[in-house]
């Protein structure tokens, strides 16, 4: 069951002014109406159970069984050495009938239509979780973004921003950061928006630069709401911070910040990883020398603060919990068998495949669902859209405060609801997210029931 107690274990771009030659090469991944489409149908697959559990009406099934809006467009970027190359992007809004769409940008070499479409899809689902008056967006530029210069990547910013300005704004679709951008190019892309509507509209993007209209608190909002999740876990489960080992897959902006407030509150932080491999230490990393480390020699693997490791080592280690902070499906059918740990944390977007889901589900090892731990992030990005539509500035303090108390309490009620229904927390917060998005969408009339 998810909320089995667990037996307590003994164990132990950087941006170059120079591209990367062999980057050049690469062209885009093809595409085809099978990219990535297994990937959707195992996310959506997740709400069958759902659907007959809370006798949703066939209405909203039907609704929620595709995404209300995908835009796919072509960016047309003039680089730095006088070339022209175009870049496929998508932007898709999966459903707003609890509010606007919101959700981030991410610029990597693997994006395609069926993935931003599943990561909207999360998105209606986490916004709806902790209760966000939010649909589901997701956005994504097909691109090696570590191999663009700054000027590029500025221009890849702005171009994105030129192709989709027609379907975003305040009140209908709201950006923000994700994989590979930053407040710096939140900032480029809300420059560019508000000179295409010739006005100021600070609330049509997230996750900008303080001097812009971002919030306090942002860049460190998923790494602190994915630990407030692990601590309400914990202390349901009577587990001490300095008991409890734990091994983060990445060392992204998510990653690195999870892993150093889990450390300065106790928590043994003994692996951490990137692409280039990862650093193991039994007795706990010091996880700012390693960020130092990582910055200086640009990969986590010639860090000097643990011994190296192969990245899918680190699944593996014998801790008390796994966070995933890197991509989806890291863990799957054929490497489920191999996890040891005694929890997992799901802090990137869907890090676990459905059969990987239900493998761990049979072990009895609880998986904290991303729709619920990387919730931080967006709780924080709608204080920023508060903030900017009332033209408030809030302190860091009251930032933190506030995501405190939102997510404790919705966290609470997915954990209870767990335990009072016999059901994973991943089931528990579907069942309270699609809820949710049901309702709304009855309420909205044409239901033949209704007649």
């Amino acid at each position: 069951m998810a909320n089995a107690k667990l037996k307590k274990q003994k164990t132990k771009r950087k941006s170059s002014k120079v591209r990367a030659p062999q980057a050049e090469q690469k062209a885009p991944q093809a595409l085809t109406p099978d990219t990535g489409a297994a990937l959707f149908e195992d996310a959506r697959s997740r709400l069958e159970a759902v659907f007959e559990a809370l006798a949703i009406h066939p209405d909203a099934q039907a609704r929620l069984m595709q995404p209300s809006l995908s835009l796919q467009v072509s960016v047309p970027i003039r680089m730095d050495d006088g070339r022209l190359k175009v870049f496929p992007a998508w932007r898709v809004q999966y459903d707003t009938s609890l509010g606007p769409a919101k959700g981030g940008v991410r610029f990597h070499t693997e994006v395609n239509q069926h993935e931003v479409t599943t990561l909207s899809f999360w998105m209606a689902v986490k916004c709806a979780v902790v209760n966000l008056p939010y649909g589901g967006g997701k956005g994504g530029v097909q691109v090696d973004a570590k191999a663009l210069s700054s000027l590029e990547r500025e221009r890849l910013a702005r171009g994105y921003i030129r192709a989709i300005a027609d379907i975003m704004g305040p009140d209908r679709d709201i950006p923000a950061p994700d994989v590979n951008t930053d407040a710096t190019v939140m900032g480029w892309m809300i420059d560019e928006y508000e000179h295409i509507v010739r006005a100021q509209v600070p609330a049509a993007i997230t996750g900008k630069p303080l001097s812009l209209g971002g919030s306090p608190g942002r860049v460190e909002a998923t790494g602190r709401g994915a630990l407030k999740v692990l601590d309400l876990w914990a202390e349901r489960e009577e587990r001490k911070p300095e008991e409890t080992t734990i091994a983060v897959q990445g060392f992204g902006n998510a990653a690195y910040h999870f892993a150093r407030l889990a450390s300065e509150r106790g928590y043994k932080v003994v692996a951490v990883s990137d692409s280039s491999g990862a650093i193991y230490n039994a007795d706990g990393l010091n996880v700012d020398a390693a960020k130092q480390d990582k910055n200086k020699h640009g990969s986590i693997s010639k860090c000097k603060q643990g011994k190296p490791l192969a990245g899918d080592k680190l699944l593996s280690l014998e801790v008390d919990v796994l966070a995933l902070a890197a991509l989806e499906n890291q863990i799957h059918c054929d490497n489920v068998d191999d996890v040891q740990a005694g929890a997992i944390l799901e802090i990137a977007n869907g890090p676990l495949t459905c059969d990987a889901d239900s493998a761990l589900a049979k072990r009895e090892i609880p998986v904290l669902p991303d729709v619920l731990v990387n919730t931080g992030g967006v709780i924080v990005s709608y204080f920023e859209w508060l903030q900017n539509r009332a033209g408030e500035k809030w302190r860091e303090e009251d930032v933190n405060q506030r995501l405190d108390c939102l997510l404790g309490e919705q966290a609470q009620s997915v954990l209870a609801r767990a335990e009072q229904e016999q059901v994973t927390y991943r089931q528990a917060a579907y069942r309270q997210g699609i809820e949710r998005i049901a309702e709304a969408i009855m309420a909205r009339g044409n239901c033949q029931d209704c007649r």
